[in-house]
C-alpha cells in the first residue's frame, strides 16, 4: 500500500522527532533508581558527615535514596579518580573537595587531570582551617607564638593530614620564616590526639576541632578565613595579624563525570540547593564547622572559577615549596 505524500513526511518528522522525545522523557524521569555519592575520605569525617546530611534531605526533592560509598586513600585521589570514570547517567557521582579536585593535580602524578574530567554541579560549603597548639604552650597570642618557634628552631613540631593541611602548614613556616619539622598523618583523629597529648606542638585543622579549644585540650590562635569566624570571634584571622597570604578555604563541593548531561547537572544542583536552603541542613552544617555559600555561588560556573582560582593561586606555592605527596 503506498503512503500519500503527505502521510509519508508526516510520519518521517515524527521518527525524526523521536530522539529528542526520548531525550526530553528521559530528562523528566531522571532519577528513576538510587544514587551514589563517591566520598573520597573515611567514614566518620566532617567531609562525610556533611555528605551523609546532604543526601539525606535530597532524597526528598530527587524521589530516590542517595547511598554514600566511602573509598579513601592517596589524599581522597582514588574515591575521585573513581568518580571520574563513572558513567555519564547521573547515577555515581562524586563529594569533592580543594584537596581532591585542586592541590592533588600538583601534589600527586594522576592518572586524570582534576580541572578537566570533572563537571562542576554546586559549592556546599567551606570550612577554614584553625591553627591549633599544645595546650601548655607559652605564646599568648600569635605573634608571640611566631616569636617563641623563631626563638627555638627546629625544636617544635606540627602536623599535617590531607594536602590542604600539609600546604598551609608548610606555607605558614615560610611566611613566618620559623623553623619547625613537618610531622605527616594519616588521620586527623590521630594528629589532634597526638596534640592533645602534647606529642606534637602544632596543627591546622577544622574548625569542628574547637570544642578541644573550649574544653581547654588545645590552644587556637588564628583561622585562614578572610574574616572571624562565626562559632570563634574570639580568634583573630591571619590577616588581622598581617599575613593576608594565609588565607585559605577548605571548600567541599558535588562533582558528576565531565559529559554527564546538563539536564542531569541542573536537577542535582535544585536539589542540592534545596538541601542548602533548609534552616535544619544549615544548622547540622554549621556545628561541623562549614559556612555555607551564598545562592549567587551555588552554581556550577561558580564552583569551575573556583577551581580554576584556586590552582592558579596554589599550583606554583605548592612547587615553590616543594611540597610532595607524603
Amino acid at each position: 500500500m503506498k503512503l500519500a505524500r503527505r502521510e509519508f513526511l508526516h510520519l518521517a518528522a515524527g521518527a525524526a522527532a523521536m530522539p529528542a522525545v526520548l531525550r526530553v522523557a528521559k530528562a523528566q524521569t531522571y532519577p528513576t533508581r538510587p544514587i551514589t555519592v563517591i566520598v573520597p575520605y573515611a567514614a566518620g569525617g566532617a567531609t562525610d558527615v556533611l555528605g551523609r546530611v546532604l543526601a539525606e534531605r535530597m532524597r526528598g526533592s530527587l524521589g530516590h535514596a542517595i547511598i554514600i560509598e566511602n573509598v579513601s586513600g592517596a589524599d581522597g585521589s582514588i574515591g575521585a579518580g573513581r568518580a571520574a570514570r563513572a558513567k555519564l547517567d547521573g547515577y555515581t557521582i562524586g563529594l569533592g573537595s580543594v584537596s581532591t579536585h585542586v592541590l592533588n593535580g600538583a601534589l600527586y602524578s594522576l592518572q586524570y587531570d582534576v580541572l578537566d574530567v570533572f563537571a562542576p554541579i554546586l559549592l556546599l560549603g567551606a570550612s577554614p582551617y584553625v591553627l591549633y597548639t599544645r595546650k601548655t604552650m607559652p605564646a599568648n597570642d600569635l605573634r608571640e607564638l611566631i616569636t617563641w618557634l623563631k626563638a627555638n628552631p627546629n625544636k617544635a613540631s606540627a602536623g599535617f593530614g590531607s594536602g590542604g593541611l600539609h600546604l598551609v602548614t608548610a606555607f605558614f613556616r615560610q611566611q613566618t620564616r620559623a623553623q619547625f619539622t613537618l610531622v605527616p598523618y594519616r588521620a586527623g583523629v590521630t594528629l589532634m590526639q597526638d596534640l592533645v597529648a602534647g606529642q606534637i606542638d602544632l596543627a591546622f585543622n577544622t574548625s569542628d576541632q574547637l570544642p578541644l579549644m573550649r574544653a581547654g585540650s588545645v590552644k587556637a590562635y588564628a583561622v585562614t578565613s578572610e574574616m572571624r569566624l562565626v562559632l570563634a570571634p574570639e580568634i583573630p584571622a591571619f590577616a588581622e595579624i598581617g599575613l593576608p597570604a594565609l588565607s585559605f578555604s577548605a571548600w567541599v563541593a558535588l562533582f558528576a563525570p565531565k559529559g554527564t548531561p546538563k539536564d542531569i547537572i541542573g536537577t542535582l544542583n535544585a536539589a542540592a540547593e534545596e538541601a542548602l536552603a533548609d534552616p535544619a541542613v544549615r544548622s547540622r552544617l554549621t556545628d561541623l564547622g562549614f559556612e555555607i555559600f551564598s545562592r549567587e555561588q551555588q552554581t556550577p560556573e561558580a564552583l569551575a572559577a573556583m577551581q580554576t582560582a584556586d590552582a592558579a593561586k596554589w599550583w606554583p606555592i605548592i612547587k615553590e615549596l616543594g611540597i610532595k605527596a607524603e
